[in-house]
């Protein structure tokens, strides 16, 4: 008798399935993540090289982009998985059905599936992959997202299961934490939606849950839900939301031109249809950078439409195209803009090194502990090593330009994320218990964040 795929069954998954557990038995351990961190970075240079002039400066957008786009999907909506999600990273699409993390790891999709065939993103001016991202609006107080998906490999009688649930289950996010997607704060579970005493109870019972779900992993963001003003004003009395996007009543965010942390500021998004976004871009690819807005963008579902909007994006302005832009989640940017303004570098000459000591205050649940470091008034080319510390777990530099100016500096990309081996490991683990593609690219794309050490050596011969 067959049997779901969960319950462990082999025959239930099918000739040549994966036997890969489930994904809702490997989070990134976010609630591990230090909140103070001191990261140390070596640059050794060739012999007589002039020190004298070097400065240090910390860009508005990380890899020295000229271009922020955000996109933040409202109503905890299934197709920020299956379609926002999968259209990013290279997996299925479907125009139809809808699927959840288990059908995927369970080899169980809808008939008619379609893909890409590559991931989306820009590079890290290195000549690494940046995988686009977004923020996903979650549900917590509402039981659906408690749900868990029928995985059927093979079962084509119907196809029940692939029909668009109420919204996304916690394995889907958790799925997608682990690529990076942010999450945010939305609707709450009350009925006195213009009360914000009542709607600021139900965002802490809305937290207790999440980081029950997500093993310690908070959330700071809210999307104001249908223009709800209630919403922000409770937000601005509960201290973990610390950052705000509106649909009208916000400020426009310019990357080049913030003077501050953008603690609690309002920020307003833009409901553009997928037709009108290129036009949006361009417009402000013509303003100078100083004056350019961060291109906001506020959606509900997505379909193929918003699909192919994300591979013109990689075409146009991402790594396939004239790589000037930078999509992060949210939550990225922010702890991003937060640490450009707050940490503090020092940096020590002895002979041909220039050490650098960054100090990278945190706050509440942030997760993203990375920055882009420009070195000024040294000559690029006569740098011949860049190293990380301890506390340093991904490093890439190289040759850049700054996107204000254009001025020539090296670039230090550095991430201090504490378990990024582990993860790097895990999809590693993934790709080597079902030898598909796309295991293998996101096995390639984890291992590649890596500082080079034996350890970055090692994962890369396990991926064939």
């Amino acid at each position: 008798m067959r049997q779901d795929a969960e319950t462990g069954d082999a025959e239930s998954r099918g000739a040549g399935q994966s036997r890969f557990p489930p994904p809702t038995e490997y989070l990134y351990p976010f609630g591990d993540e230090p909140g103070q961190i001191t990261a140390e970075i070596a640059l050794s240079f060739g012999p007589g090289t002039d020190l004298s002039a070097a400065r240090i400066e910390i860009p508005p957008l990380k890899y020295n982009k000229s271009l922020l786009l955000l996109l933040t999907q409202d109503d905890c909506k299934q197709a920020a998985f299956s379609t926002t999600w999968a259209a990013i990273n290279g997996r299925p699409l479907s125009d139809t059905y809808f699927y959840n993390a288990p059908h995927l790891r369970g080899g169980d999709m809808p008939p008619d599936t379609y893909s890409f065939g590559k991931a989306l993103g820009s590079t890290d001016g290195t000549g690494r992959e940046v995988r686009f991202s977004f923020t996903t609006a979650i549900s917590p107080e509402w039981d659906y997202m408690d749900d868990k998906a029928v995985v059927r490999p093979g079962f084509t009688e119907n196809y029940y299961r692939f029909f668009m649930r109420a919204g996304l289950m916690w394995d889907d996010v958790i799925e997608m934490l682990n690529y990076g997607v942010g999450i945010a704060f939305h609707d709450v579970n009350t009925l006195t939606v213009d009360v914000p005493d009542s709607i600021r109870a139900h965002f802490v019972s809305s937290q207790r849950i999440v980081l029950d779900r997500l093993a310690g992993r908070g959330c700071k963001m809210l999307i104001e839900p249908n223009g709800n003003k209630a919403y922000v004003a409770a937000a601005e009395g509960y201290d973990p939301i610390q950052t705000i996007f509106l649909q009208s009543g916000g400020e426009k965010l310019r990357p080049f031109a913030v003077n501050g942390d953008l603690l609690r500021t309002r920020i307003e998004r833009g409901l553009w249809l997928p037709a009108a976004i290129p036009a949006v871009i361009e417009a402000q690819m013509a303003r100078p950078v100083e004056e350019r807005e961060a291109v906001n963008i506020g959606v509900h579902g997505t379909d193929r439409s918003w699909s192919e909007m994300l591979l013109w994006l990689n075409n146009t302005y991402g790594r396939d195209g004239e790589d000037c832009l930078w999509m992060p989640a949210a939550e990225e940017y922010f702890e991003y803009n937060y640490l450009r303004h707050h940490a503090v570098v020092n940096a020590r000459a002895t002979e041909n090194t220039l050490t650098l000591t960054v100090e990278m205050p945190g706050g509440p649940y942030f997760y993203y502990p990375s920055l882009t470091i420009n070195l000024l008034g040294v000559d690029p080319g006569a740098c011949t090593a860049v190293g990380g510390g301890e506390t340093v777990t991904g490093l890439s530099w190289g040759r850049g330009r700054t996107a204000d100016d254009g001025a020539e500096a090296l670039m230090v990309n550095f991430d201090c994320r504490h378990a990024l081996v582990a993860h790097a490991e895990h999809f590693v683990a993934v790709y080597e218990a079902d030898p598909s593609a796309a295991n293998r690219a996101d096995a390639r794309y984890f291992v590649a964040m890596l500082k080079d050490s034996d350890c970055k050596e090692r994962l890369l011969k396990r991926i064939k």
